[in-house]
């Protein structure tokens, strides 16, 4: 079985924490935090921490995301913490080098984060002080540059994102019963969820001001998620995701895992050929990702049309699938973005669900 880890904002607050407790015992021995994970509990190594003066601590944690393939692996994470007299507000959150920053010039720590933040670090700063915590990723800018960031509008740095603190393999066997498990309990309270595969999607949501608590990961898992989805009896999901994964489903690839099917361009020509240009089905054949398909049609001027119909068959193929498997008629609407985050396509069903989520 794949090793759990943790998400970054779990490591930037176990360093402010470790950090935090040094200003108040100077003399103790901190090697580890006892976090709450709003849910969980976890016990997180902290590498270093030192007092810098009388008011000033700074600690560093080591990324762990276990066996999940995440370029943050024993990235350090550095926290700045300094105690000030009482101002406004107990807890101001600032972005150092590294940590990325919105448009707006705010922190890119998003709302799982704070809430992380505040519930371990709120209960040890005294009544008449503010603590302010400077998150710095001393790698975080060159990482960024591996990333999509800077299309979701996170400048500068890696973001603190996520929904949870636990971090696992997203294509483990054993991770679809955790999925299944968070469906389970929000279809019960949301009847109109939005299915995201991975984090591309989560940040795609956000912009479109979807409330977090609708929003379900999927990993590939997208066919039995739509199916526990049925027998749940949801009323409607909304996938939102990258091109490149979601157009497997109007193939009739419910798994969009690359390791067991890939056949983007193949699917991407066959909606081509509809169109009746063979010249552009042969160039479409030729190309190497699903990215270049999307470039060469919208050169081709055919993108619009091409994406339009594929959205239109995703939607048709997810929902004849829970009507086989689950018997029952969900409704799917399809949002299609590409490697930037920028919405290219969506079905007919899209913008009503896309109503009911916001």
């Amino acid at each position: 079985m794949a090793r759990k880890g943790y998400t970054l904002p779990v490591f930037a607050v176990a360093a402010a924490k470790a950090a935090l407790l040094r200003l108040q015992n100077s003399a103790d021995v901190i090697s580890s935090v006892r976090l709450d994970l709003l849910g969980d509990d976890a016990e997180i190594l902290v590498e270093q921490v030192a007092s810098l003066e009388l008011t000033s601590a700074l600690a560093i944690a080591l990324s762990d995301p276990g066996d999940n393939l995440d370029l943050t692996r024993n990235t350090p994470v550095w926290a700045w913490v300094k105690l000030l007299a009482r101002e406004d507000q107990a807890l101001v959150l600032e972005a150092g080098e590294g940590l990325g920053k919105t448009a707006a010039g705010e922190a890119a720590i998003y709302s799982y984060a704070r809430q992380l933040f505040e519930a371990n670090l709120l209960p040890l700063i005294p009544e008449d002080k503010t603590a302010i915590v400077r998150i710095i990723l001393p790698e975080g800018r060159q990482l960024a540059q591996r990333t999509s960031n800077a299309a979701f509008g996170i400048l500068e740095g890696l973001a603190l994102l996520g929904t949870s603190g636990i971090s696992q393999p997203m294509s483990a066997a054993d991770h679809l019963e955790e999925f299944r498990a968070i469906l389970q309990d929000k279809v019960q309270r949301f009847p109109n969820l939005v299915f995201c595969i991975g984090s591309n999607g989560y940040s795609v949501a956000q912009r479109l001001g979807i409330p977090e608590e609708i929003i379900v990961s999927t990993g590939n898992w997208l066919g039995a998620m739509l199916v526990e989805a049925g027998l749940y009896q949801a009323e409607s999901v909304l996938l939102l995701g990258y091109q490149g994964k979601l157009i497997k489903l109007a193939g009739g690839i419910l798994n969009t895992s690359s390791h067991l099917a890939d056949a983007k361009l193949e699917i991407i020509a066959a909606a081509v050929a509809v169109m009746g240009d063979i010249s552009a089905v042969q160039a479409i054949l030729q190309l190497k990702t699903a990215d270049e398909a999307y470039k060469k049609l919208v050169e081709l001027k055919l993108a619009d049309a091409v994406f339009a119909a594929l959205a239109e068959k995703i939607s048709q193929k997810a929902e004849n699938y829970v009507k086989k498997y689950a018997d029952y008629s969900l409704k799917v609407g399809v949002i299609l973005f590409d490697r930037q985050g920028k919405i290219i396509s969506q079905d007919a069903k899209a913008k009503e669900l896309l109503d009911f989520s916001s």
